[in-house]
């Protein structure tokens, strides 16, 4: 992924994905944890068909909000809509790839994936519970690692987002307090720490404060050079995020289980697998104002789903399997009145 797409989402401007204009464009916004990949499609679409796609990386929150109100061609969101929303908002909504929310560090001498955690400590950590990183509960999952006796700055989405809401869902599954005193949301009243908008927010601002914890999508870490921790998964083990871990994650997904393929990964068994892994999902009217630039929505992921696979391996995430992008184009594109 070239930087200058990273940067104009931290911009909060639109991604224009070609230099001239085309016969045809297509209009998308929402969910910043797939922008890296969708960019990377659309540039490789644009070339290829010389249609341009535009997608604007404003959060999950507001993907909705502009699908809903028909000012997009497509939203994008990282935490899928209910079945009596979907019918209530007249949506089809489809994942696209799986990835990886992670969270990163700002530890003076400390190496990606040098440092362990488990969902326990990292809820604790956003609760307010502990507030240092020479915390006994880290030291003790650290055992021969220094640690500085530095204040914890949590930092978190300020703005309504998937990410958050596949993060505190599995801070939620993780402790019962964190359950109970935050819950699982796109948003949360959180107690300590500090906000920044979107996964570029969070992660320019982890970056630029000394002992900072933050959770991003794994593309903006690794694009940052932010160091991720481990995590302790499901089976016992300490895992690093990385694609095969994502991809663990989702062996024995059953993506028939809820309307609009709206699943969630975290948690899953595997001793492999990554305990934070999500798909994330994109909302079509199923009546389009313009049946013709619904068309060509669901040309570029149908495009992107039999070409894309390595321009999203690429960027670390994972690709949908084959069954799961056939089913999407059986149920899902022919749901679309074109």
């Amino acid at each position: 992924m070239k930087p200058r797409f990273f940067a104009a989402a931290a911009l909060g401007a639109a991604v224009m994905l070609s230099g001239a204009a085309s016969a045809q464009e297509i209009t998308g916004a929402g969910a910043s944890f797939p922008f890296p990949v969708y960019a990377k499609w659309a540039e490789a679409y644009k070339a290829a068909t010389g249609v341009t796609v535009n997608y604007q990386s404003i959060g999950s929150g507001g993907g909705i909000r502009q699908i809903k109100a028909r000012t997009v061609d497509f939203g994008a969101t990282d935490a899928p809509l209910k079945a009596d929303e979907l019918d209530k908002s007249g949506l089809v909504q489809f994942p696209t790839v799986l990835g990886g929310v992670v969270p990163v560090v700002n530890i003076q001498g400390i190496e990606p994936g040098q440092i362990k955690l488990t969902g326990e400590v990292l809820a604790d950590i956003y609760r307010g519970r502990i507030k240092k990183w020479s915390d006994p509960k880290i030291a003790e999952l650290n055992g021969g690692l220094t640690l500085p006796d530095a204040n914890i700055t949590p930092v978190y989405r300020s703005d309504a987002s998937g990410t958050t809401s596949i993060f505190t869902t599995y801070l939620s599954e993780a402790s019962a307090q964190f359950k109970s005193e935050l819950g699982a949301n796109t948003t949360a009243d959180w107690p300590v720490g500090q906000g920044g908008k979107g996964n570029e927010g969070v992660a320019a601002t982890v970056k630029q404060v000394p002992n900072a914890i933050g959770y991003v999508e794994y593309a903006y870490a690794k694009q940052n050079k932010l160091p991720v921790t481990q995590l302790r998964n499901k089976d016992g083990q300490f895992v690093v995020p990385d694609a095969e871990a994502f991809a663990a994650a989702a062996t024995n997904a059953d993506w028939s289980a809820q309307p609009g393929f709206g699943i969630s990964l975290t948690s899953q068994a595997g001793a492999k697998a990554w305990p934070i892994t999500a798909p994330t999902f994109v909302l079509i009217p199923k009546e389009p104002k313009d049946a013709k630039r619904a068309a060509e929505v669901v040309k570029f992921f149908d495009w992107a789903f039999k070409n894309g696979g390595k321009l999203a391996a690429d960027l670390d995430y994972v690709a949908l399997p084959e069954k799961v992008a056939s089913e999407v184009g059986a149920k899902a594109f022919t749901s679309v009145k074109m």
